[in-house]
């Protein structure tokens, strides 16, 4: 079964089991590889993407949820926002094996779409289904506050 969306702001198509998660799609068929499996389950975060603006674990969805939707990973952020997270997490030096650093800015580019100046509980509550095994969390926060100055 055929399965279309936009990806990135261009139209895409899946020729394949509809059930297959989008993560194996965007990965294995469409060559996107900045979200990545980490748990299988969507637990971990490091699979997160955007459907139709929503972050969303791209491990456990299947490939139909998407059929006619937007899906943007982090090569599709605007400009402005892809440049504030990079900036901010290079400031605070965020990355250490860097796995899960897509995930992240993925749901802190979500937050940041829905509060522009989110406070210390807004943002340890939205990026607290996304695990970091180097604990950079504090860094992950202050990141996320420049962020958000940086787009004000």
């Amino acid at each position: 079964m055929a399965v279309s969306f936009t990806l990135n702001g261009k139209a895409v198509n899946f020729d394949g089991d509809a059930e297959t998660p989008i993560l194996w799609v965007l990965r294995d068929h469409l060559d996107v590889t900045s979200p990545k499996y980490g748990c299988g389950a969507a637990l971990c975060g490091a699979c997160t993407v955007h459907l139709e603006g929503s972050a969303i674990r791209s491990c456990s969805t299947p490939v139909s949820a998407a059929a006619g939707k937007s899906v943007t990973t982090l090569e599709g952020l605007t400009a402005k926002v892809g440049k504030a997270l990079q900036d901010a997490w290079i400031e605070f030096d965020v990355p250490q094996c860097g796995y899960c650093q897509t995930g992240q800015m993925m749901s802190a580019a979500d937050l940041l779409a829905k509060k522009k100046q989110p406070s210390s509980d807004d943002i340890k509550n939205a990026m607290s289904g996304n695990i970091c095994r180097c604990g950079t969390y504090s860094r992950i926060e202050k990141a996320v506050k420049r962020a958000a100055d940086k787009l004000a």
